[in-house]
C-alpha cells in the first residue's frame, strides 16, 4: 500500500511527456492534452493495482496508449492539405473534410517532452505522416524511436510478443520511408547555428510585413510549400507562393507578425491592419520551417481564436506594435 502510494504521487511527473506522446499520436495538442488527463485519471483509480512488476513509466505509456486507442477507434485521421489533394487544387476543403478538426494542429513550444525528442519527431510535415500508419503501428514507432522503448517494453505495453512488436517496426518504418520516397517534401538539415535561423525569421517577419517579394523570393527554398488550414488549397515553388501573396493574399500587406514557436521551429501570430486603419487582428498562426538558410514550408492555420490563447498570443495589436523574433 505505501508503495501504491508513493506511486500515486508519482504520476503528474510524467504529464510533460505523456503530452507529446499524445499528441503525435492523435495530431492535435487539444486532444493530447485530453487524452493524458483521461490517462492519469484511470492510474490515479487503479494505481492499487499496480504492483512493480513493470516500471511505473511503462504502466502509465500502456495506459495512455489505451486512451488514444480509444480515441482512435472511430477511423478519423488527421491530414495537412498537402495530403489530400494536388498543389493550388480548389480552395475550400474537399468533401469529408470540412470538420477543422481533421487538421493535423501545431503545439506550442520546442516541445511538450523535450527531454525524449529526437530529430524531426515533432515537426508537422512528420506528425502528418505518422497519421498515416495503423494506430498501434504508430505506437510501436514513437515509443521505439522517438521515447527510446525497448522492444521487450512495447511488446509488453501492447501485451505481444517481442517478434510481434519487431514486425510492427519495421512495417511502420517502411510505410514512413515509401511515403518520403513518393513526395518531393524537401529534407530538413536541422545542422548550423541556431542563431542563424533566428536571424533568418526576423528577415522572413520584416519582409513579410513590408510585403517584400524580392526578398522574401531570397529566402524561400525553391520547392518550398505554403498551406493555409482549414482550407485544402495549398502550393508548391517561388513563383506559385508569390503569385498568392501578390494576389488573393494581397489583404496580408502590412501585417504585423508576432514571435513564437511551435513544434520546435519559428512561428508568428499574423495581424493583419484593421479595416478602420486602428490597429491589428488576428488573422493566422504561421509555422515557419527551415533546411539550411532557407524556408521550406510555411502552415498558416487561420484557426485563431482556438490557437492564439494556446500559444499566448494577444487577441488584438495597437499601431506601434513591430515584427520581431524571440533572443
Amino acid at each position: 500500500m505505501r508503495a501504491a502510494g508513493a506511486a500515486a504521487e508519482g504520476l503528474e511527473e510524467f504529464r510533460r511527456e505523456l503530452t507529446g506522446y499524445c499528441y503525435r499520436m492523435l495530431g492535435s495538442y487539444a486532444e493530447a492534452e485530453d487524452a493524458v488527463q483521461e490517462a492519469l485519471v484511470r492510474a490515479w483509480r487503479s494505481i492499487d493495482r499496480f504492483e512493480g512488476r513493470s516500471a511505473l513509466r511503462s504502466w502509465v505509456y500502456r495506459i495512455a496508449t489505451n486512451v488514444c486507442l480509444d480515441a482512435l477507434a472511430s477511423g478519423k485521421r488527421r491530414a495537412l492539405p498537402m495530403d489530400l489533394s494536388g498543389p493550388s487544387e480548389g480552395g475550400t476543403p474537399p468533401a469529408g473534410v470540412e470538420d477543422a478538426a481533421l487538421w493535423v494542429e501545431p503545439c506550442p513550444g520546442g516541445d511538450p517532452e523535450a527531454a525524449a525528442t529526437t530529430g524531426e519527431s515533432v515537426r508537422l510535415a512528420f506528425v502528418a505522416a505518422l497519421q498515416h500508419l495503423p494506430p498501434r503501428q504508430r505506437a510501436t514507432l514513437i515509443l521505439r524511436d522517438v521515447l527510446g522503448f525497448s522492444a521487450l517494453e512495447v511488446a509488453e505495453l501492447h501485451g505481444s510478443t517481442v517478434a510481434a512488436a519487431n514486425s510492427a517496426l519495421q512495417r511502420a518504418r517502411a510505410t514512413l520511408a515509401d511515403r518520403r520516397r513518393r513526395a518531393t517534401e524537401v529534407p530538413v538539415s536541422r545542422a548550423g547555428d541556431d542563431g542563424v535561423r533566428r536571424l533568418l525569421a526576423e528577415r522572413y517577419a520584416a519582409a513579410f510585413s513590408r510585403h517584400d517579394m524580392e526578398e522574401l523570393n531570397m529566402l524561400l527554398h525553391v520547392d518550398a510549400t505554403l498551406c493555409l488550414p482549414p482550407y485544402a488549397k495549398w502550393m508548391r515553388g517561388v513563383p506559385d507562393i508569390r503569385a498568392w501573396l501578390t494576389g488573393p493574399a494581397i489583404g496580408c500587406r502590412g501585417s504585423r507578425l508576432v514571435p513564437t514557436t511551435a513544434n520546435g521551429t519559428p512561428a508568428f501570430g499574423q495581424y493583419r491592419p484593421h479595416p478602420d486603419g486602428n490597429g491589428y487582428v488576428p488573422w493566422a498562426l504561421q509555422v515557419v520551417e527551415f533546411s539550411g538558410d532557407r524556408i521550406i514550408s510555411i502552415t498558416a492555420f487561420r484557426d485563431t481564436g482556438r490557437l492564439f490563447p494556446l500559444f499566448g498570443l494577444p487577441d488584438c495589436l495597437d499601431a506601434d506594435v513591430v515584427h520581431g523574433v524571440p533572443g
